[in-house]
């Protein structure tokens, strides 16, 4: 009788480097993030969050080193092949098809749906999947709505929902998933940003789920960090400068004096640009 297989490791990004030409913009980066875990990746501009993110997410190959989802090296891997493994990204602008439907932008996002031609009617697939995934999301009201009517701060959960409509199992098996979310506070107010980034900690803390989600975003807004993350990692010059809770990182003389600030305190509510 063969042992009992422990769970699959989650994202393992292991001495990831990225240069352009003669520019360094990753040097030795390396991090894991379990699933039902929440970890944010902060750092100044130029720190090397965007590239880090897009080796990542495979829209761009690293120079040297490795990046696993569950064991499986994906540096060879499409981003539409890195889908089907598990794997779901947004971007800081919010990215969906303006002349569908709410309910259509999940639709076409659904595994299994396809889509021959324009006129090929796409309402009656999967519909009830779409409309679960987006009471998910709280836009179960907006299912009818054209995507291009919505305020900006309903196209990001929309976005939120396509991604997780890739991460819907094929085969009816579910497995854990990986959202990749790029700033996914980016332009939104400050009530907005609080709404969503519940949300998105409540994606990684679901109890009731049948497969638990990992999560790894980027962010400038600290107070979409504070009370939102599990860890912290800080990119600096291209290398991880720092890792913890957002209260350790806070507290982290290097973190203060070259990104937040010494006069840098979060306080509940208080709202950091």
């Amino acid at each position: 009788m063969s042992e009992e297989q422990g769970p699959l490791p989650g994202l393992e990004v292991r001495d990831l480097t990225k240069h352009f030409g003669g520019v360094q913009a990753v040097r030795g980066v390396g991090f894991a993030v379990q699933a039902g875990e929440c970890v944010a990746l902060i750092g100044p501009n130029g720190a090397g969050k965007s590239t880090t993110f897009a080796c990542i997410a495979g829209q761009q190959a690293p120079s040297a080193g490795q990046v696993l989802w569950q064991g499986e090296l994906l540096n060879a891997l499409l981003p539409a092949q890195r889908l089907r493994r598990g794997i779901a990204r947004t971007f800081q602008v919010a990215q969906t098809f303006e002349a569908l439907t709410v309910l259509q932008n999940v639709q076409l996002v659904l595994p299994g749906v396809s889509v021959l031609s324009p006129l090929q009617v796409l309402d009656p697939q999967a519909q009830q999947l779409a409309r679960d995934l987006l009471a998910r999301v709280g836009l179960q009201e907006q299912a009818a709505l054209d995507a291009r009517s919505l305020p900006y701060g309903a196209k990001k959960r929309l976005e939120l929902a396509m991604a997780l409509a890739g991460l819907e199992p094929q085969t009816g098996v579910r497995r854990p998933g990986l959202l990749l979310l790029d700033e996914p506070a980016a332009g939104l107010a400050p009530s907005e940003r609080a709404a969503l980034m519940h949300l998105v900690r409540s994606l990684t803390h679901d109890a009731s789920a049948k497969a638990q989600l990992a999560v790894l975003y980027t962010e400038h807004n600290m107070d979409a960090v504070f009370g939102v993350a599990d860890r912290v990692l800080v990119l600096m010059e291209g290398r991880i400068a720092a890792s913890g809770t957002a209260e350790a990182v806070a507290a982290n003389e290097m973190v203060r004096s070259h990104y937040l600030g010494r006069a840098f305190h979060h306080r509940p509510g208080v709202h950091h640009a």
